[in-house]
């Protein structure tokens, strides 16, 4: 009989019950379980089971880049981060109402984690999720043959693009900008990165007007988080200064005729 029940399981799609049916059995009679609890503890990791499936196909679909989420978070160190509003965020409310989240600084300061990491928390409810950077999303869809690409961004109930102000956009890439986000405006939600502040993307996109009318559909229901402080990339790299304060690549480069102050620090690998 227990062969039938389990091949019953099977064909209504029930493969971890029909997997887990006789221990089940087992387990119930001997704490003397009633038929619903017996059928709640079966169903119920069958539907666990289901979640988990579901998680996890939808995280390999996410494009995220890493799986660091809010709890690896250093908030002691990033100033201007509102602990309270960050877990308060966590809980996906702003995802079931279709508004955005925008995280502003200069980089190193936690944008991408933070962002990652609610899109980690978004993920765990239920829900689905996209990253790109903007100069990826930008290049995908400039001079695009197919309406499927697009909805490729307009699909997912989270929409995370990273690294905004970055480089500036051509005309297209601006426009196709502004497709995206009107796109979305209260139908889903985006999370967002930028180490400009808003007064300059007019010059990121090239068009005052249309960058206004990005930040009305952006802005209009959205959170904003500004991070200030130093780069915690290098946070560690400070213990290593050199005598007047430089660290060994930018002295090295120096002395090889280059300005510190000009490079790039990221020219320098740390």
């Amino acid at each position: 009989m227990l062969e039938v029940a389990e091949a019953l399981l099977g064909e209504l799609g029930l493969p971890r019950s029909a997997e887990l049916v006789g221990a089940a059995i087992e387990a119930a009679t001997q704490r003397e379980a009633s038929y619903v609890d017996f059928l709640i503890s079966l169903l119920g990791a069958e539907r666990d089971e289901r979640r988990h499936r579901s998680y996890e196909t939808r995280l390999k679909l996410s494009g995220l880049p890493h799986r660091k989420g809010l709890g690896d978070f250093d908030f002691d160190f990033a100033a201007g981060v509102d602990r309270a509003l960050v877990n308060e965020l966590a809980s996906c409310a702003f995802v079931a109402n279709a508004t955005n989240v925008v995280f502003l600084g200069p980089p190193g300061v936690g944008k991408t984690h933070l962002a990652v990491g609610l899109a980690l928390s978004a993920l765990e409810a239920g829900h689905s999720v996209y990253f790109t950077t903007m100069a990826r999303m930008v290049a995908d869809l400039e001079g695009m043959g197919s309406p499927r690409r697009l909805r490729k961004y307009l699909a997912p109930k989270v929409l995370v693009i990273d690294e905004i102000g970055y480089r500036a956009l051509s005309t297209e890439a601006g426009g196709i900008f502004f497709e995206v986000i009107s796109a979305r405006y209260e139908t889903g939600s985006i999370i967002c990165t930028s180490n400009k502040g808003f007064g300059e993307w007019g010059t990121l996109v090239g068009d005052q007007v249309l960058a206004t009318a990005i930040l009305d559909r952006l802005l209009h229901h959205a959170t904003v988080l500004n991070i200030r402080g130093e780069s915690y990339r290098l946070k560690d790299r400070t213990k290593q200064r050199l005598p007047g304060g430089l660290l060994p690549q930018a002295a090295e480069a120096m002395a090889k005729g280059g300005d510190a102050e000009h490079h790039d620090p990221h020219h320098y690998h740390l």
